[in-house]
């Protein structure tokens, strides 16, 4: 029987973590940073499909680097995890810090018991209140929790990056200027438009669900830069409650009117209805129907 080679446990943990680095070194870095109204979290990411940030709960915000698939299946979980616990106890109850715990739990968990590591590092934010700041829990891949207090920087030039947020970073800042160090920082010397980013934020206007995503034309119009062709100088992604409402009222019309057109005995009934007619007549009429008596056997 032949013995297993026998490598050194500092070898391994090593190996595994300089495997992972790597891997997230290949990726496209990310900033969250703190300002006047809540957290903006930017990331150079040109797929409008794929997205590196995403809303987990009510005042929760996703974000993650390195390997997408890897990344995603975590947020997925955070979004089951969230939503099962306000339901089960309530939605005050769901917060960053327990689910950054988990996470590093898990990331740690696969970082010392199997074969391979996950190739990311995520971010979890969360919207302050009156009596609770706001919070940044960045994770990295070996299961690492750290609780940022102004910004953080996800990716493989991180430290470069934190360089030039903490050069230009202030307190109480605006969304467009927030914005547009964030944008420095990530660009470098290079030239970062509106297409080239992944821009997001936990807001405290927007309401109870406080995540939101920053379309083409608003970004364009706060980098000052001329909107792109086809995009929403306004930023209205038609999202708002309203907009659904009117859709859906002006479907409702459509259809009935369809109805109305198809069947004109039930446009009649209804205008009789509308009338004042007897309800015992009608339900005479509906002899069978679904809100009249059935015959039984003998009348």
């Amino acid at each position: 029987m032949t013995m297993p080679f026998y490598v050194a446990p500092e070898q391994v943990m090593k190996d595994r973590a300089e495997y992972a680095q790597k891997g997230i070194a290949r990726g496209r870095s990310l900033v969250a940073t703190t300002y006047a109204d809540g957290v903006l979290i930017v990331a150079e990411n040109p797929s409008r499909s794929l997205h590196k940030i995403s809303e987990i709960y009510d005042r929760i915000a996703f974000a993650g680097v390195g390997k997408y698939n890897e990344y995603d299946q975590l947020r997925v979980a955070g979004v089951r995890h969230a939503d099962t616990k306000g339901f089960a106890f309530s939605r005050e109850d769901v917060d960053a810090r327990s689910l950054a715990n988990l996470y590093a739990q898990f990331l740690g968990n696969v970082f010392t018991h199997e074969m391979k590591p996950l190739e990311v590092e995520i971010l979890v934010a969360e919207l302050g209140t009156d009596y609770r700041p706001d919070q940044l829990y960045h994770i990295a891949y070996e299961g690492t929790i750290t609780d940022e207090d102004r910004f953080a920087v996800l990716g493989g030039d991180a430290q470069t990056i934190s360089e030039r947020v903490s050069a230009s970073w202030r307190e109480g800042w605006d969304l467009a200027e927030a914005l547009k160090a964030a944008v420095r920082a990530l660009a470098g010397g290079r030239s970062l438009g509106p297409g080239d980013l992944e821009v997001a934020a936990l807001s405290r206007h927007n309401g109870r669900r406080a995540f939101r995503r920053i379309s083409d034309g608003e970004l364009a119009r706060l980098l000052g830069e001329p909107p792109a062709l086809g995009s929403d100088p306004d930023g209205d992604t038609g999202d708002s409650a309203e907009g659904e409402g009117g859709a859906t009222r002006a479907a409702g019309a459509e259809q009935a009117g369809s109805r109305a057109g198809a069947s004109p005995g039930a446009a009649g009934r209804a205008a009789g209805d509308e009338g004042g007619q007897d309800p015992t007549r009608r339900r005479a009429a509906g002899g069978g129907g679904a809100g009249g008596r059935l015959p039984r056997e003998g009348d």
